[in-house]
C-alpha cells in the first residue's frame, strides 16, 4: 500500500518524470511534516507511511509538545489527533491559526470518533483544511499529505527565487562589469529587471570617454520620474548635466569625477535642480568599462534618489543635538540649580534687610535678575531636550496677550510696529505658562532681528480644525502665527532653523537656542511648529497646540512679593545634603515664622519622624545620598504619618521616578514661591506684601 501511494505522489508521466529527474537540484527543499498523536503506536505506522526522500518527520506526544514544535519550525502540513489529553485537536489547531507565522500551515485531523456532521464542522472551524479516519488507508493519507508537500516545495521555491531577485540590484553593477561573459544570462533577465528598476527610484546611464563634458545616455524612462527630464534632454547640451548642480557641490562633483580613469569607479552625492525647481539628492555611482584590450570604452553609472534618506539623516542629527545638548545640560542641572538656590535665597534674604537703601536694593534687584536668568536658561534647555517635565496649566492665550505684547513693545524697540489678531473665543490650551510666553518672545526677539529698519509684527491667534492626512494627529488646536515683513530666510537656513546651536547672527549676540528651545516646547506639548519663509519678503512662524476641554486657569498679572511671617511657630523639618542650600532653606522658614529642624538625608530624617511628634511639614530634596531619596521618604511619610505634609524640592528630575502625586517645587525658588507651596499645603491664609518695584520678566534667548 505504501508503494502504491508512492506511485500516486509521482503524478508524472513517464517523459515528465525523466525531464524532472534529469533537472539537477542545487539545494533540495526539504519538507517537515508535524504528526500529533499520545498513542506512539499511531505515531509509529504514520511515520512509517509517510517516510520518503526529502521528508523529515517530527512527532509530538501531546498538544503542548506539538506547540512547541511550531514555535521551533516551519511545516509543509500537520497531522493533528482530535482526542488527547489536557489539550484536544480543537485547541491545539485554533492555537496554531492565531499565530501569524503558522496561521497557513494545512492542518489535517485524524480521529477514530466524531465522525459525525457537527464535529467535523467543528474541526474546520478550529482551522482544519481536511479529515482522515481512522483506521487509517495509508495511500489516501500519503496522497493528501503529498499534495501539501509539494504545494510547500513549490511555495518554498518561489520564496527563494524572489530573495534571489531582491539582491539584483546590487549586482546589476558588476554583472555589467562582466558583460561580455554574462551577455546571455542578462538577456534571460532582461525583462524582469526592467520591471523591477522602473519601480524604483533608479536610473542608469551610459556615457563616453571621449567627451569633455558629461552626456548622460540614460537606459530606461525612470530618469523622468526622479527629474522630470526626458532621457533627451540630457543630450541636447554638452553642460546640461553639470548646470543643474548645486553650486557648492560642482566643484568637488568635478574633481572627483577626474580620478574615474584611474581609479575605475567612483561613487558621488550631490543636489541636483529638478525639473519642478526642487534639488533633490542623488548618489550617483559610476564605473569605468574597458574593451577586450583593456582600454577605456565608456562608463557605466546609475543615479539613484536618495532624498528622503538625507532627510533622516538631518533628523538624526538634529536628534542627536538635542540628545547632546540634553545630556550636558542635564549633567549639571541639579549641582547649578543648588547653587542658584544659594544665591537667590540669600538675595531675598538680603533684600529685607536692605529696604530703603535704595542702591542696596537696586544692586540687589540687578543680582536677582540675573540669577533669575541663569535659572530660566537651564530650565529651558532641559525642557527642550525634553529631560524636564513641563509645569502645566490650562489657559486662555486671549487673557496673556495683553500684558505680553506690552513686554514685546518695550523688548522690540519704536520701530517695530507689533499687533495682535485674535478669533472670537479662542479655545484653552494645556502649556507650561512660562515657557509659553518665553517662545513668543523668542520668535519676537528673531522677528526684531530680522527688520533692521523696522517693521511690523503680527501676532494672529485663531481655532483650527485639522483633519486626516495632515502632518499632525487629527482634532482641535489653536494656532499662534507669528509673521514679520523682515529679510526673510535662504532654502538652506530654513532647513537649519531648528538645530541647536545654529545661528546667523553675529558672534555675541545670539546662542542658536531660542528656535530649538520653541521647537523643543511644542514638542513636548504634543503639538507642531512650521516655517514659512521669502527672502526680502517675511518670515511667519506657525505654533499649532492642541484644544485643551478643561476650563482656564485666572492667569492674571501677579507681582513680586516679599513674603511675610506667617508660621506661627510650626515645626518644620528640612532635608537637605548640600550644606549651603539646606542653610538658605532654613534661614528662609525661619523668617517666615517657622521653627526649623535640619537633617542631612532620608535615613536620618525617618529616624527623626519616629521620636518626634509636633512636626507639620517635611521640606525635602529629591536627590540625596543613602538608602531613602526625597521620594521615598515621602511615600513613607504619606503611609506612616499622614498627618504630616511634604514638600519635595529638586533642581533637576529626569522623569526616572513618578511625581505627579507629590507636592513639587523646583530649584532654584523664591521665599515667595515656598511661601505660596506652603501656604496651600498648610491651608493657611496668604500674608504676603506687594513689592513696589514692577515684575522682573526673563529676558528671551535669542
Amino acid at each position: 500500500m505504501i508503494e502504491d501511494a508512492g506511485r500516486v505522489d509521482a503524478g508524472l508521466g513517464a517523459d515528465e518524470f525523466h525531464l524532472v529527474s534529469a533537472r539537477p537540484l542545487a539545494d533540495p527543499i526539504l519538507a517537515k511534516i508535524l504528526v500529533v498523536d499520545d498513542d506512539p503506536r499511531n505515531l509509529i505506522a504514520v511515520e512509517e507511511v509517510l517516510r520518503s526522500p526529502g521528508v523529515e518527520i517530527v512527532t509530538a506526544d501531546s498538544g503542548e509538545a506539538a506547540l512547541r514544535q511550531v514555535l521551533q519550525s516551519d511545516f509543509a502540513a500537520i497531522l493533528l489527533d482530535v482526542q488527547m489529553p489536557r489539550m484536544d485537536g480543537y485547541e491545539v489547531a485554533s492555537l496554531i491559526r492565531n499565530r501569524p507565522r503558522s496561521s497557513r500551515v494545512p492542518i489535517l485531523f485524524l480521529t477514530a470518533f466524531n465522525k459525525d456532521d457537527m464535529h467535523v464542522f467543528k474541526g474546520y472551524s478550529a482551522g482544519a483544511v481536511d479529515y482522515v479516519f481512522k483506521p487509517i488507508e495509508p495511500l489516501i493519507l500519503k496522497s493528501k499529505v503529498d499534495i501539501f508537500v509539494d504545494l510547500y516545495r513549490k511555495t518554498e521555491e518561489i520564496r527563494r527565487q524572489a530573495e534571489q531577485e531582491r539582491h539584483l540590484l546590487m549586482d546589476n553593477l558588476r554583472v555589467r562589469s562582466e558583460k561580455l561573459k554574462a551577455e546571455q544570462a542578462l538577456r534571460r533577465r532582461e525583462e524582469h529587471q526592467a520591471i523591477v528598476l522602473q519601480s524604483l527610484p533608479i536610473a542608469l546611464y551610459t556615457a563616453s570617454v571621449q567627451e569633455d563634458h558629461r552626456q548622460l545616455h540614460f537606459t530606461n524612462e525612470s530618469i523622468e520620474r526622479i527629474t522630470g527630464f526626458r532621457p533627451e534632454a540630457f543630450l541636447e547640451r554638452s553642460d546640461f548635466w553639470s548646470s543643474r548642480i548645486n553650486d557648492e557641490d560642482r566643484v568637488r562633483v568635478l574633481n572627483e569625477l577626474k580620478r574615474l580613469e584611474e581609479e575605475g569607479a567612483v561613487s558621488l552625492e550631490y543636489r541636483w535642480l529638478c525639473s519642478d525647481g526642487v534639488e533633490r539628492y542623488f548618489l550617483d555611482q559610476t564605473v569605468l568599462m574597458r574593451d577586450d584590450d583593456g582600454r577605456p570604452r565608456e562608463f557605466f553609472g546609475m543615479w539613484f534618489d536618495i532624498s528622503e534618506r538625507k532627510q533622516m539623516e538631518q533628523n538624526l542629527l538634529h536628534a542627536s543635538k538635542l540628545e547632546a545638548v540634553g545630556r550636558l545640560t542635564g549633567g549639571i542641572a541639579h549641582d547649578f540649580n543648588n547653587m542658584l538656590s544659594v544665591v537667590i535665597g540669600n538675595l531675598d534674604l538680603l533684600k529685607k534687610s536692605v529696604q530703603g537703601n535704595e542702591k542696596a536694593e537696586r544692586r540687589v534687584r540687578m543680582a536677582m535678575e540675573s540669577a533669575q536668568h541663569c535659572a530660566d536658561l537651564t530650565y529651558r534647555l532641559l525642557t527642550f531636550s525634553r529631560r524636564q517635565a513641563l509645569q502645566v496649566s490650562t489657559i486662555d492665550v486671549t487673557s496673556l496677550m495683553p500684558s505680553l505684547l506690552e513686554l514685546m513693545r518695550r523688548t522690540l524697540g519704536e520701530n517695530i510696529h507689533a499687533s495682535v489678531q485674535s478669533d472670537e473665543s479662542i479655545w484653552p490650551i494645556q502649556v507650561d505658562k512660562a515657557q509659553f510666553e518665553a517662545a513668543l518672545l523668542n520668535l519676537a526677539v528673531n522677528a526684531r532681528d530680522a527688520m533692521p529698519n523696522g517693521g511690523d509684527l503680527t501676532i494672529t491667534v485663531a481655532n483650527q480644525v485639522v483633519e486626516e492626512g495632515k502632518p499632525l494627529p487629527s482634532g482641535d488646536y489653536v494656532t499662534i502665527a507669528v509673521q514679520d515683513t523682515g529679510i526673510g530666510m535662504s532654502p538652506e537656513v530654513l532647513e537649519k532653523v531648528f538645530e541647536p546651536f545654529f545661528t546667523t547672527k553675529e558672534s555675541g549676540k545670539g546662542t542658536g537656542l531660542g528656535l530649538s528651545m520653541v521647537y523643543g516646547f511644542v514638542q513636548q506639548c504634543h503639538g507642531r511648529v512650521e516655517v514659512e519663509s521669502e527672502q526680502n519678503v517675511g518670515t511667519t512662524i506657525r505654533i499649532f497646540l492642541p484644544r485643551s476641554l478643561e476650563v482656564a486657569e485666572d492667569v492674571s498679572q501677579s507681582h513680586a512679593r516679599i513674603a511675610a511671617p506667617f508660621g506661627d511657630g510650626r515645626a518644620v523639618l528640612v532635608v537637605e545634603d548640600n550644606p549651603a542650600v539646606r542653610q538658605v532653606a532654613t534661614s528662609t522658614l525661619r523668617s517666615l515664622g517657622f521653627t526649623v529642624q535640619e537633617a542631612e538625608n532620608g535615613d536620618e530624617a525617618a529616624r527623626m519622624l519616629k521620636k518626634k511628634r509636633d512636626i507639620s511639614l517635611v521640606l525635602s530634596d529629591v536627590r540625596m545620598p543613602g538608602e531613602l531619596s526625597g521620594v521615598d521618604l515621602a511615600r513613607l511619610i504619606q503611609s506612616e504619618h499622614p498627618d504630616i505634609q511634604v514638600l519635595l524640592t529638586t533642581g533637576y528630575f529626569d522623569g526616572e521616578e513618578t511625581l505627579s502625586d507629590l507636592n513639587l517645587l523646583y530649584k532654584p525658588y523664591r521665599a515667595t514661591d515656598l511661601a505660596e507651596k506652603i501656604q496651600a499645603l498648610m491651608k493657611l491664609p496668604e500674608t504676603v506684601e506687594l513689592e513696589n518695584t514692577p515684575v522682573l520678566q526673563a529676558a528671551a534667548v535669542a
